[in-house]
């Protein structure tokens, strides 16, 4: 089947109901759309992992959230990212439950997983865009560089902090989350 060709900008309402007739991923950028490339299996394994963690240190809590993998953040007014994982409350989806998955507000954390072609993506383009939606906090998971960078909102700015090697991840949203940058990565691997 041949991909059908968007001419103009989209609505982010057009955007949620487009469908090209392919199982294409695409994010809304400034109205166009983005066709973003399938992840690796290093970057599925990861995103699977930290998944996994964050849901178990939700239930572990008891707390009223909800973690979602490869789902929309509506960026902007014609923008929405594709985030490799994030975390919401219960009450924000509750009213889009029949609706493309999309959160419409501004998740409690988002991950991103880098991959070769994401790099400018992951750490210039969501950083700003995440940061001007308020997230709290974001992480960038880099198994290149083998860091994990983690940013937390301050005053409108994402004030930074590298990880490495056996370091123990600091998470303001889960802080009683045991994770070292090596356990991430390991994650990646198949033993």
């Amino acid at each position: 089947m041949t991909a059908k060709i968007v001419e103009g900008l989209l609505s982010f309402e057009e955007y949620l109901n487009y469908d090209d007739g392919t199982d294409n991923r695409y994010e809304l950028v400034d109205g166009r759309l983005e066709l973003v490339n399938p992840p690796t299996f290093r970057h599925l394994l990861i995103a699977d992992f930290i998944q996994d963690s964050f849901k178990a240190e939700i239930n572990r809590l008891g707390l009223p959230w909800l973690c979602f993998r490869e789902a929309g953040i509506r960026t902007g007014w014609r923008k929405s990212r594709l985030a490799d994982v994030y975390v919401v409350t219960a009450e924000q989806v509750r009213e889009f439950l029949d609706q493309s998955a999309v959160c419409q507000t501004p998740p409690l954390l988002a991950v991103e997983v880098v991959s070769p072609e994401s790099v400018k993506r992951d750490y210039r383009y969501k950083r700003s865009e995440y940061a001007a939606l308020e997230i709290p906090e974001y992480w960038i998971i880099d198994p290149k560089e083998n860091k994990i960078t983690l940013l937390l909102l301050n005053e409108g700015l994402y004030e930074e902090t590298n990880f490495t090697g056996n370091q123990s991840l600091v998470s303001q949203t889960f802080p009683e989350l045991s994770l070292t940058v090596e356990q991430v990565l390991a994650a990646g691997s198949i033993k």
